[in-house]
């Protein structure tokens, strides 16, 4: 077995091989403090016909023995992957995937499973670095090592891989991926930061990273490994100098075509044109197309770098127009069409009550979210058709930025005693749908009267390069996106940066190149800002569909009481006032309905089974019992008092029944509280007294 070790943030990454996964292509075990992860990597002999992709599949699952659980549900078995695993794969297939030939055509299967959590260390950073290191020792061409860690912010101090626990202080979660001296992947969440602490804290994750590199290399180091690369060039010189000299013009005729939709059937019309003279070799056929797409790309590229103008005739900064519809359906509780470009949302808030919280069965603990944001991107949404299954990985990583985009704006539970749900509906796409998503979403709280103080907006960057020289383009189209080397997408609002996440095409970036986008990405951002300020800044009225909500806290030791016994208390006063309660273990009460009188009568009952009754307070009551003497009147669920018959009227009462009978419902004022603590109650008092 071959093992290196080596303190990182003063905690001990090991990495060994050669015990466990012995028949894999690449198999590692990478331990920091007591979490362990397995890495397995595996490729097929043969590469697939027919693909003009990388067919890479990353795979991270996480067991719930890891952290000494069972899973909960019916059937006590970790099932589909949860956000979080899907989430953690993306985080190590970003990275990954641009340091792979671009003509491997191999399966390349990456497994990654947490098999020991100690709760304190993280695995999602383990993860990429277990992945890197299986590569080194697989056949597959990789053009690694790459490491991954996180960077905290708190205290105004820079944190190398914070414990969860410190991250519950921490301003900033930074993931930072790269090789050696240079950055690949940046994925995280900050409380509005600004660009030069983002930058202060790339620089010093780079420390971090460059040692973990060195300790693979050094693992590398003590293994065979030989691969080789096919270069091998389908199409001969001469089909390529007649395509250049055929169709380079029509292709430089695309610049002039601003929408989408009609550029798209124009490069498809060459694209058909060129390669139908050869429909009858497959593999002519095929690199035709490629080689075409080449030309596209370059051109594209070219354009940028020389000519400093878009594909749709924009300069480098520009941001495409934009419009807002707010309220624009009519029974949801808040609403917004918004519009940048060709791309579209439809935004909506859903206000629930703490009932509608999301239970999250993690590998380490449980717990509730009562914030969720969603985003579905239809097939429609750029004029295809599609399979219609599941939400896939996509659709989960563009919710996951878009929802920590705007958390940090959220008003406290203490504030506001709602669950909130935001849904993004793709409807057009033409580049950065998920930053539409952050706009809209930002703009459809205000719609539904969610207190946030201001908005949030995101942008999307590109850059184009080509060694020497680099262009850095703002709001990026889908095709800058597919042919540009960067997709770097910034949320925040005019004082800070709530989101970034950066995927790279190229190896790495330098600082100077990321410190010129988030630079340029402050200004197209405050650009966007400015116009959804334009159609709604302030929050409206709450809408009159969502419930209405009170919390309050209580007296910790009343929860028994008004719970009842087997809950007979809180049914009661539910079922009365038809409102929905919930008690939370440190005493707070949430109510919630759509009838505010219905919500009123529901608190009075709490505060009475929960407060001491003060002398002066009056109650609507329910007759329980009568007697010679008086009858007993409950004034809440559990709780009652005596209204004596001396103070059943102002006249004289011979007998009680006269005056109240069994189930009867009055109202009462509590005159007395005597030393035994009893409850006395009147009724004449709430009647004028005759004359």
């Amino acid at each position: 077995m071959i093992k290196v070790e080596k303190k990182i943030a003063g905690t001990t990454l090991r990495i060994e091989s050669g015990q466990i996964a012995r028949q894999s292509g690449g198999a590692v075990v990478v331990t920091y403090g007591e979490t362990t992860l397995l890495a397995c990597a595996n490729c097929s002999p043969e590469p697939r016909e027919g693909i003009d992709f990388l067919p890479m599949q990353v795979e991270y699952r996480e067991k719930h023995y890891a952290g000494g659980k069972i899973p909960g549900g019916f059937f006590k078995r970790e099932a589909k992957p949860t956000d979080n695993e899907v989430l953690t794969s993306r985080l190590t297939d970003r990275p990954i995937r641009p340091l792979i030939p671009k003509n491997y055509r191999n399966e390349l299967q990456i497994m990654l499973t947490t098999l020991s959590s100690d709760g304190i260390n993280n695995p999602d950073i383990i993860a990429a670095i277990g992945a890197s290191a299986a590569l080194l020792l697989s056949p597959v061409p990789f053009d690694g090592p790459i490491a991954s860690v996180r960077v905290g912010f708190i205290d105004g101090d820079y944190v190398l891989n914070p414990t969860k626990e410190q991250m519950e202080t921490s301003d900033l979660d930074l993931i930072v991926t790269g090789k050696k001296d240079k950055i690949c992947m940046i994925e995280g969440g900050s409380n509005f930061v600004t660009e030069k602490v983002i930058l202060e804290a790339l620089d010093f994750a780079m420390t971090g990273i460059n040692d973990i590199v060195d300790l693979q290399l050094e693992f590398e180091d003590q293994f065979d490994n030989s691969y080789e690369i096919d270069d091998s060039k389908p199409l001969s010189d001469e089909i390529e100098k007649s395509l250049n000299k055929t169709y380079a013009s029509k292709i430089d005729k695309l610049f002039d075509i601003q929408g989408k939709k009609e550029r798209e059937e124009a490069y498809n019309d060459i694209v058909k044109e060129a390669s139908d003279p050869h429909v009858e070799d497959e593999l002519i056929y095929g690199e035709v197309k490629t080689h075409i797409k080449t030309m596209f790309k370059d051109a594209v590229r070219k354009t940028v770098l020389d000519k400093k103008v878009r594909v749709d005739g924009r300069g480098l900064e520009d941001v495409r127009q934009i419009t807002v519809v707010p309220s624009v359906l009519p029974r949801v509780h808040g609403s917004v069409l918004f519009t940048r470009g060709e791309t579209q949302a439809i935004a909506t808030t859903t206000l629930g009550t703490t009932r509608d919280q999301q239970i999250i069965d993690s590998m380490d603990s449980d717990y509730k979210k009562s914030f969720m944001l969603h985003y579905n991107f239809p097939p429609y949404s750029v004029g295809e058709t599609g399979r219609i299954g599941f939400t896939n990985r996509r659709e989960i990583g563009h919710g996951h930025l878009a929802e920590r985009s705007l958390k940090p704006i959220l008003p406290s539970q203490e504030e506001f005693p709602y669950t909130i749900r935001i849904v993004s509906e793709i409807t057009e796409s033409n580049g950065s749908s998920s930053m539409a998503s952050v706009c809209g979403g930002s703009l459809a709280l205000m719609c539904a009267g969610v207190p946030i103080k201001e908005h949030v907006a995101g942008i999307a960057m590109g850059l184009i390069t080509d060694g020497d020289q680099y262009a850095v383009l703002s709001d990026i189209l889908g095709t800058e996106d597919f042919y540009g080397d960067m997709d770097f997408k910034v949320a925040g609002t005019k004082d800070g940066i709530s989101a970034i996440q950066l995927d790279l095409k190229v190896p790495g970036l330098s600082m100077d190149v990321l410190s010129d986008a988030l630079n340029q990405a402050n200004k197209g951002r405050l650009h966007i800002l400015e116009e959804m300020n334009k159609s709604i800044s302030s929050p409206n009225e709450l809408s009159p569909h969502a419930p209405q909500i009170v919390s309050f806290p209580i007296d910790k030791e009343k929860i028994g009481g008004l719970i009842g016994p087997g809950g007979k208390n809180i049914k009661a006063i539910q079922e009365q006032t038809e409102c929905v309660i919930n008690i939370d273990d440190d005493g707070t009460v949430s109510v919630s309905s759509s009838d505010k009188e219905k919500l009123d009568i529901a608190i009075t009952q709490i505060k009475a089974i929960t407060e001491d009754p003060k002398v002066g307070s009056v109650f609507d009551g329910k007759v329980t019992k009568t007697l010679d003497f008086g009858a007993f009147v409950e004034f809440a669920p559990g709780r009652e008092g005596l209204v004596h018959i001396s103070h059943l009227d102002w006249k004289r009462v011979d007998k009680v029944r006269d005056v109240v009978s069994v189930g009867d419902k009055v109202k009462v004022k509590l005159f007395e509280i005597d030393k035994q603590g009893r409850l006395n109650f009147s009724m004449k008092l709430l009647k004028d007294k005759p004359k």
